[in-house]
């Protein structure tokens, strides 16, 4: 019984901690972009992207590169 008597209380206090903290957050703006982390790690840079296909492009056009036939 006096377990209780001790363990209502943190119970109480670590959860208004955590409400306490969850508003904080909100008020900070954490959850205001929630697809933007996500989707920027799957875009990468534009010019090391398109650097990447215009060199592919004068290969190509230069007769280099790619699988050769035989004949």
């Amino acid at each position: 019984m006096n377990g209780l008597a001790v363990l209502i209380p943190v119970a109480l206090g670590l959860g208004l901690l955590g409400l306490i903290v969850f508003f904080w957050a909100m008020r900070a703006g954490q959850f205001e972009d929630l697809d933007g982390a996500a989707n920027r790690i799957l875009i990468e840079d534009e010019g090391e992207f398109g650097d990447e296909d215009d060199d592919q492009g004068a290969r190509d056009d230069a007769g280099e590169g790619g699988p050769r036939t035989p004949g």
